[in-house]
């Protein structure tokens, strides 16, 4: 038996797994912190493996349990991403490598060594990774959750209007000159970022797939409390250039981050067991994104983002 879990799951892929099967010591630690599933970090004779159990009805988050292990093969092979161990689809259960190294605060992310780090690991995931199953929209994703939410019997908040008007202007402009498709990680939290001093790995692929880049950075912007300086300094070592197309494209991406964000937690509402106050998560997000609509640069920023990337 593991010790100091109950976590039936576990136990069920305990004779599944060779390394748990064989070892004389084997324990886990619940992990804290996911609002989406359970994580568990399992010591078996001196060797830890991150352990992700699936929450509930997670596929209708969009998410893809296949598409996720197999992008974590990709980003691993580009030494972003941790490696996979195994794979137990009927639990629900995804078993990798784990990374040694703390979380990133995401004060220092405004720092230019740390940043620098992290936008190495970004783009290597967007430029070396081969093409991942999946797609993914900020523009169809909150579509989505509003029709499942309210096929379950939830009241959207009405702000859900005002804010579809604005992302369908913003979906307009890109479309004037769309940007190829890359692999995306599409959940840029400084919770997924693991500083290995010369590196920072990036985990949590659950909801990466082939998409716009500028919503990664928009989103790792947005997450991350990035203030205007920071904000050029991601772009210029990026691209090494902070052009109005682009700055536009990262401003107007932060705001469909905060509106996937807070339809996300509406969708939880309807979804979710664990002990969280998603009503109040979707609520901020909603209120953050309102404010960023309304910047009076957003009319700019739509006539901008239509340029030469």
């Amino acid at each position: 038996m593991l010790e100091e879990t109950s976590e039936p799951t576990l136990e069920l892929i305990k004779d599944e797994m060779p390394e748990w099967r064989e070892a004389e010591q084997l324990r886990a630690e619940f992990v804290s912190g996911g609002i989406t599933n359970r994580n568990f970090r399992v010591f078996a004779d001196g060797e830890s493996y991150f352990v992700r159990l699936a929450g509930q009805e997670t596929a209708a988050l969009g998410i893809d349990r296949d598409h996720e292990k197999r992008t974590v093969e990709c980003a691993a092979a580009t030494g972003v991403g941790p490696k996979v161990v195994a794979y137990f689809p009927e639990h629900g259960c995804l078993v990798t490598e784990w990374i040694e190294g703390p979380l990133v605060p995401p004060e220092d992310l405004k720092k230019r060594e740390t940043l620098g780090l992290l936008v190495r690991s970004v783009k290597t995931f967007h430029e070396d990774c081969e093409p991942i199953p999946g797609a993914f929209s900020p523009f169809r994703i909150v579509e989505e959750y509003k029709e499942f939410a309210e096929s379950r019997g939830l009241e959207v908040p009405e702000i859900y209007d005002e804010l579809s008007g604005t992302a369908a202007e913003i979906e307009a402009s890109f479309q004037e000159n769309p940007v190829p498709e890359c692999p995306c990680h599409n959940d840029l939290l400084n919770a997924n970022f693991l500083n290995c001093g010369d590196r920072i790995a990036i985990v949590d692929y659950e909801y990466a797939g082939m998409g716009d880049l500028f919503f990664d950075l928009g989103n790792l912007s947005i997450n991350n409390d990035f203030d205007e300086a920071t904000d050029v300094m991601l772009l210029e070592m990026y691209f090494a250039e902070a052009t109005p197309a682009r700055t536009a494209r990262l401003k107007l991406m932060r705001i469909m981050s905060d509106f996937r964000e807070a339809m996300w937690g509406v969708m939880q509402q309807v979804l979710s067991d664990l002990d969280f106050d998603y009503v109040e998560y979707a609520d901020t997000h909603f209120q953050r994104c309102k404010k960023q609509s309304e910047d009076e640069r957003c009319r700019r920023w739509l006539e901008d983002a239509t340029g030469r990337v």
